[in-house]
C-alpha cells in the first residue's frame, strides 16, 4: 500500500477559483519527490490543502495516507495521521516558548496515540532528545527559550522547523520551500537534517524553485507544477535541467489563475 496517494484532487479558493486542478501523486515510504515550478503555479496551495487549510477547499478528488482518507479530518488529526508541514514563512506565537511548544506538541501525538490517554514525555527524555537534535541542526540552545518565531531570522525560524520535524518524526513531511532565504552553511545543516531523517519510516514532498536543496536531498522523482496540475515527470536529471533551462517550456501549457 502506498503511503500517499492524491487522485484527481482539485482544489479552490473561497471564491471559487480553481488553484489545483486535478493532480495524481503516489508516494511510497522512503521516497522523496520534488515538486518545482515558477511563482503563482499552485505548488503552495496544494500544500496547504494536503493539510486542511480551511482558506482552501478541495472540491474533487481524493487524498489516502495509509490507506485512509484525510479529507474529513482537521489539521490537528492530520499531523495525528503522520502529515507535517513545513512552512515557506513560519508563524510566530508571542508568549510561548521553543521548548514549551516542542515538548506540547510530542505530548500531543502520544496522547493521540493511545487513543486519548494522556502519555506525557518523561523531562529527562525530552531533554535528551531535543539536545541530541539541537545540536545536529546547529539550532542556537539560546533560541529555545525564546519565544516560537518571535524575531528570530528566517534560517533560525527554518531551522526551528526542522528541529520539529526531527521531534516528532512523521510518516510524510511536506516541505514548502524550506529552502527561501537561506544562505548555503544553513541550507547544508536543513537539508543534510531531512536527508538523515528520511528512510522507510518517513518519505518527503520537497516544494522548491530551485534545485540547489536538491544537491543535498536527493529526489527520486522530480514533478513539475504549472498551472495547477504536473505539466512533467522524471528523477533527478529534470531538476538539472530546469535549474539551466528554466521554466519557459512548460509555461504555455499553464493556464492563468494559479496562486
Amino acid at each position: 500500500m502506498p503511503l500517499l496517494e492524491i487522485k484527481d484532487l482539485h482544489v479552490a479558493l473561497d471564491d471559487g477559483a480553481e488553484i489545483v486542478k486535478g493532480i495524481d501523486l503516489t508516494v511510497e515510504s522512503g521516497e522523496v519527490h520534488a515538486i518545482m515550478g515558477p511563482n503563482g503555479s499552485g505548488k503552495s496551495t496544494l500544500a496547504h490543502a494536503l493539510m486542511g487549510h480551511p482558506a482552501y477547499t478541495i472540491t474533487s478528488g481524493e487524498v489516502l495516507l495509509d490507506g485512509s482518507s484525510l479529507l474529513k479530518l482537521a489539521p490537528d488529526e492530520r499531523a495525528q495521521k503522520g502529515l507535517f508541514l513545513a512552512f515557506q514563512y513560519p508563524y510566530a506565537i508571542p508568549g510561548v516558548t521553543v521548548t514549551s511548544f516542542l515538548r506540547s506538541a510530542m505530548n500531543a501525538l502520544r496522547k493521540a496515540r493511545t487513543g486519548g490517554e494522556d502519555d506525557p514525555i518523561p523531562i529527562p527524555e525530552f531533554r535528551k532528545e531535543l539536545a541530541a537534535a539541537t545540536e545536529k541542526l546547529k539550532v542556537p540552545r539560546e533560541l529555545l527559550g525564546r519565544y516560537l518565531n518571535d524575531g528570530f531570522s528566517g534560517g533560525e525560524k527554518k531551522r526551528i522547523e526542522i528541529l520539529q520535524l526531527a521531534l516528532l518524526r512523521p510518516r510524510l513531511a511536506v516541505l514548502d520551500e524550506t529552502d527561501s532565504g537561506l544562505d548555503i552553511d544553513a541550507l547544508k545543516t536543513i537539508a543534510g537534517g531531512v536527508s538523515d531523517l528520511v528512510g522507510p519510516e518517513m518519505s518527503a514532498i520537497v516544494i522548491t524553485h530551485y534545485q540547489r536543496i536538491l544537491n543535498y536531498i536527493r529526489p527520486d522523482f522530480v514533478h513539475v507544477f504549472a498551472g495547477g496540475r504536473f505539466v512533467a515527470e522524471g528523477g533527478p536529471e529534470l531538476a538539472e535541467q530546469l535549474e539551466s533551462e528554466g521554466y519557459d517550456a512548460y509555461l504555455p501549457e499553464a493556464s492563468n489563475g494559479a496562486r
